[in-house]
């Protein structure tokens, strides 16, 4: 860090005698030279689509091998730990997590489940588990996006459609709130609030502590998926956290789109006066592991095939695993993590989580059932009621949390 201090003006005059013309000029020559711009945030459609493959140009110019490639990585993971405010990483305080409300279906159960990211700072959600199997279980998180309304968030039907059908095939799936979205919205928290980035980041590092905690979770297969503004939540926390295995990010890798949601694109992480990334550079950083990009022609993630996805796979050739990356492409479809789009994640779970997809896959259609799903109201996924109090040690709605 560059520290500019002002010279006091009372001794200005004495200076300027003894500072020559030239003296002057080279100093202010240097100033301009050291001058670190304002802080540069990318913003929604911050760039044309042209400009985003010039702009994939230019990175690829920056390194020729692994070793290179290796360095770029480690100074845009430090890039995005320092913007949303996470450098040095936290302490992991006591999770103090909230299990119950269990509800047994065909093949899966259902539990309400609120943990402590920061001491009073709770995290909201639902646990999906198999039943009438043997674990120890691979682990999936499941962060929501946008969508809006009491029924919206970790809430909606296709939320719940895959995180039943994941669990009938043998993983434990975690599905959480945003800051203001489910849960947190109801207890009075706003999507708003000026920490919500660096809120949401740490939840998903603590999500991973809280499933690495449960007893029927093998801790070395986590992997993540969400699309939308959990598309973003799910590369970033692939990006900063190594334990991540396999990860989805849906409909959201693009670059020329960095997300429109504070959450997203609201602190320094693509642009700064060291380096410039974007988020196809922050979802490579999932390499060697294996990862899913899925995409669709109604968004901005239409030139995925020939733009995004060659650009990744181009980094997991460096590490000798191109296989490892994949893209299923939806022309016809629009944004969100409709049936095709989970359809098309499903058999890429199966395959790198070792899920046992036996009796859910229709033989002459390749379709993966999902008619086996429970569809919960919003009550009863609620993780705090009536007879299960909020805790009391909650901390205000809005506060600032401390870290």
């Amino acid at each position: 860090m560059i520290l500019r201090r002002s010279i006091p003006f009372s001794i200005l005059p004495l200076l300027l005698v003894t500072i020559s013309a030239a003296q002057i000029s080279a100093q202010q020559q240097q100033k301009e030279e050291l001058k670190l711009p304002a802080v540069t945030l990318c913003v929604g459609n911050y760039q044309s689509e042209a400009d985003a493959v010039r702009q994939l140009d230019r990175f690829a110019s920056t390194y020729s091998n692994l070793s290179e490639w290796k360095l770029r990585a480690s100074a845009i993971r430090q890039q995005i730990l320092t913007g949303v405010q996470l450098n040095p990483l936290p302490e992991s305080t006591p999770l103090n997590s909230i299990i119950h409300k269990r509800r047994v279906y065909p093949g899966y159960s259902v539990e309400s489940v609120a943990f402590e990211a920061r001491p009073g700072f709770l995290v909201y959600g639902n646990l999906y588990r198999p039943i009438d199997r043997t674990g120890p279980f691979p682990g999936v998180l499941c962060p929501h996006g946008h969508a809006t309304g009491r029924d919206g968030g970790r809430l909606r039907h296709d939320q719940q459609y895959r995180c039943a059908t994941l669990a009938r095939m043998g993983a434990v799936v975690f599905s959480y709130d945003m800051v203001g979205f489910g849960d947190s919205e109801a207890y009075g928290w706003s999507h708003k609030h000026p920490q919500v980035m660096k809120l949401q980041t740490w939840s998903s590092v603590r999500a991973i502590d809280f499933l690495q905690s449960l007893n029927d979770v093998d801790s070395d297969s986590i992997s993540v998926t969400g699309c939308s503004g959990g598309g973003t939540q799910t590369f970033l926390l692939t990006a900063i956290d190594e334990r991540v295995k396999v990860s989805v990010p849906v409909v959201m890798v693009s670059a020329h789109f960095f997300g429109g949601c504070t959450c997203e694109s609201g602190m320094p992480i693509h642009k700064t006066a060291t380096l410039e990334t974007s988020n196809v550079e922050i979802a490579a950083l999932a390499a060697p592991r294996p990862m899913l990009l899925v995409s669709v022609g109604g968004d901005w993630t239409k030139n995925t095939p020939e733009v995004e996805f060659p650009y990744i796979q181009s980094v997991y050739k460096l590490f000798g695993n191109a296989d490892n990356v994949e893209n299923r492409h939806f022309p016809e479809e629009d944004h969100g993590y409709q049936v095709k789009k989970r359809q098309g994640m499903y058999p890429f779970m199966v395959k790198h989580l070792k899920l046992d997809s036996t009796g859910l896959v229709n033989s002459q259609t390749g379709m993966f059932d999902e008619s086996g799903t429970v569809l919960e109201s919003v009550e009863t996924m609620r993780v705090f009621d009536d007879q299960h109090p909020l805790p009391k040690n909650a901390i205000q709605p809005g506060s600032i949390v401390s870290f």
